[in-house]
């Protein structure tokens, strides 16, 4: 069986870690790379990629592509994918596919026609963690789910200039625990309510955006999630899960630089979380990568499909309504 022909776009942090995933597995082989800049470029080269080029239709057009890893900003996703699927190539491609309902549906309609496989980048699902909330909630370990609760708080901000562009905190961070809500008891959310606030640095506020938010989601059999998140937390980088049920609870915590623990007349200490999410998901993204790519060997379906990405979007969308009408908003609403 010959080697699958893998082309990656975008050379940022993410793909990077993707590239350097792939150079490290087996039956594939990294035929081609684009980065506008030169620097992600040189990281290319430095890989031994053979065709290394700085617009994505060059790469496509230059060599034959099995499957393109899209790692570029949010705004060439759905561009990106759309040429991808009309040359009839397989694609991945990190969240979200586009900010726009209209534009999603649009992209997924041209990919279910050309025949191809698209993956979206919810990383999440494959961190072991998680994967093992959902497996005991599944197995009836806690018997009928009646609450899920998901904290996620970031170190820090971004830049101004990402949130600017980014669709705000709901789209661009929330949207991995809307994921997250869905996948761990496989249920779909029918209505939304957020409320938010600028309560960590008022530049956000003057964005456009909050950097702290609470979401409840109530699902279609009215088990109820409340999220929690903040651009900030002191301590780290805050991820946490737990499944309330009528037989039991099962909860995931944070990973830790160590498991040490200090005992002192001072208290009990112990290590900080891993910093952010490059260092909490590493494994996480290795494996997803790879299901990508199994996937594609095997002909199955990919693990997180082109429909979990619109689901999540339109969860972010009723909740950016919420916060803006002071109410909560059915998902029958988004369209």
């Amino acid at each position: 069986m010959r080697n699958l022909k893998i082309a990656i776009a975008g050379l940022g942090r993410i793909g990077r870690i993707h590239l350097g995933n792939l150079c490290q597995m087996k039956g594939v082989e990294i035929v081609a790379a684009m980065d506008p800049m030169e620097e992600g470029r040189q990281y290319a080269k430095n890989k031994n990629v053979p065709c290394i080029v700085s617009t994505y239709k060059e790469m496509l057009e230059t060599t034959h592509i099995d499957a393109v890893i899209i790692c570029s900003p949010t705004d060439t996703h759905a561009d990106y994918v759309e040429m991808a699927a009309k040359a009839g190539i397989n694609a991945f491609c990190e969240k979200p596919l586009d900010l726009s309902l209209e534009r999603v549906v649009e992209v997924l309609e041209v990919v279910a026609q050309s025949n191809v496989k698209l993956m979206l980048g919810f990383n999440r699902r494959f961190d072991k963690e998680f994967k093992k909330v959902k497996e005991l909630v599944q197995n009836g370990a806690v018997g009928q789910p009646h609450l899920v609760k998901i904290t996620s708080r970031d170190p820090g901000a971004p830049p101004i200039s990402y949130i600017e562009k980014s669709g705000g905190l709901f789209l661009d961070m929330t949207i991995h625990d809307f994921d997250v809500a869905r996948f761990v008891v496989d249920k779909e959310v029918e209505e939304v309510y957020a409320k938010g606030a600028v309560l960590i640095d008022k530049a956000i506020g003057e964005a456009g955006d909050i950097d702290t938010a609470i979401v409840t989601l109530t699902y279609t059999d009215g088990t109820m999630a409340v999220i929690d998140n903040s651009r900030q937390a002191s301590y780290g980088y805050d991820q946490r899960v737990e499944v309330f049920g009528s037989n039991g609870m099962v909860q995931s915590n944070n990973n830790f630089m160590d498991s040490h623990k200090l005992y002192n007349e001072k208290g009990i200490h112990a290590a900080l979380p891993l910093h952010f999410f490059l260092e909490r998901y590493k494994e996480a993204y290795r494996i997803e990568i790879q299901d990508f790519i199994s996937s594609l060997g095997s002909d199955s379906d990919v693990p997180v499909n082109g429909n979990d990405g619109l689901e999540s979007l339109k969860i972010g969308l009723a909740a950016i309504k919420s916060l803006e009408e002071n109410r909560p908003v059915k998902l029958a609403e988004i369209c």
